[in-house]
């Protein structure tokens, strides 16, 4: 009885395993990607890839270049200001330059006066600027002249161009700096050398104009000529 028992356990274990066998035969096999094609899968996945670096580099240069640029500006007036020297004041909008004869260009107000009406024969008379009185004036190549008296306008008629600022009343530092530059306020800085009427933008650009005079009086009157154009 035991045998039979025995027997029977053995031929369930060969059948399951019999059983086991056919299904693994009998199992779907996919099919197994080309080569090809898994190199192609792989090619697009680096594509990708890179693609994402690229981008992602891209924008962190674009961010420092930026970045750069803001502290190129900050830092660049400052330079400048080094480079330029002297502060050479901007021609005012809301001055003109009135014109008569072919070459003449003065620095007049929206008035059309000049020297901001201060008079220019006290420059040479008393070594100062005084403001000069709208009841003495006189016009010459275009600028309205006023004079502290009538003696100064007597003077100044008898031979404007001996006394007319050079340069038409611009800042004498800024044409020999290739520029034309206007009086900031009141127009005290200037010299009178060799008989001639030299203004100023400013005290600093005074300083300027007379370390070196006669080299700047050269280089204003070239550039004078081309300023002032026809």
């Amino acid at each position: 009885m035991i045998r039979l028992k025995q027997k029977s356990f053995y031929d369930d274990a060969l059948g399951v395993n019999c059983c086991v066998r056919r299904a693994k035969r009998s199992s779907v096999r996919l099919p197994a990607l080309p080569r090809s094609g898994r190199e192609t899968l792989d090619m697009k996945r680096l594509l990708y890839s890179l693609t994402t670096a690229s981008v992602t580099a891209a924008i962190f240069l674009a961010g420092n270049n930026a970045a750069g640029a803001s502290d190129k500006q900050t830092l660049d007036p400052a330079q400048n200001t080094a480079e330029k020297g002297p502060n050479i004041p901007a021609q005012d909008d809301s001055q003109k330059e009135a014109k008569s004869g072919p070459t003449a260009k003065v620095n007049v107000d929206s008035q059309g006066i000049i020297l901001k009406g201060y008079d220019v024969i006290a420059y040479f008379k008393q070594g100062k600027p005084v403001e000069g009185n709208p009841a003495f004036e006189s016009t010459y190549q275009g600028a309205t002249y006023f004079f502290a008296s009538s003696a100064d306008k007597a003077d100044f008629d008898k031979d404007p161009a001996k006394y007319a600022p050079q340069y038409g009343g611009f800042c004498s530092y800024g044409v020999a700096m290739g520029v034309l530059a206007s009086l900031e306020d009141r127009p005290e800085a200037f010299a009178v050398y060799r008989g001639k009427l030299y203004i100023c933008g400013n005290q600093e650009a005074l300083k300027a104009f007379k370390s070196n005079m006669d080299s700047n009086i050269v280089k204003a009157d070239t550039n004078w000529r081309l300023l002032a154009g026809p």
